[in-house]
C-alpha cells in the first residue's frame, strides 16, 4: 500500500502526480501485467537472455 503524505496547503494535483510516480517506481503495474496471462518458464528465460544480449551489445558498442 502506497502512502503519500499531503502537506498542508498542497495542491491535490501535485499529490496525485507524486502518487503516480511512486506507483510506477514500485513496479506494481508490471506485476499486474505479468499475472494476467501465464507465460511458460522457457519463454520467460528466453526473454531474459534476449534482453541480456541486447544490453551487452549496447555496452560493446559504447566501448568501440
Amino acid at each position: 500500500m502506497l502512502i503519500i503524505p499531503v502537506k498542508e496547503g498542497e495542491n491535490i494535483d501535485r499529490a496525485l502526480k507524486r502518487y503516480k510516480r511512486k506507483f510506477v517506481k514500485t513496479t506494481v503495474k508490471n506485476q499486474l501485467n505479468t499475472r494476467k496471462q501465464f507465460n511458460k518458464p522457457s519463454i520467460v528465460r528466453r526473454a531474459q537472455v534476449q534482453k541480456a544480449q541486447y544490453i551487452q551489445g549496447l555496452r560493446d558498442a559504447e566501448e568501440v
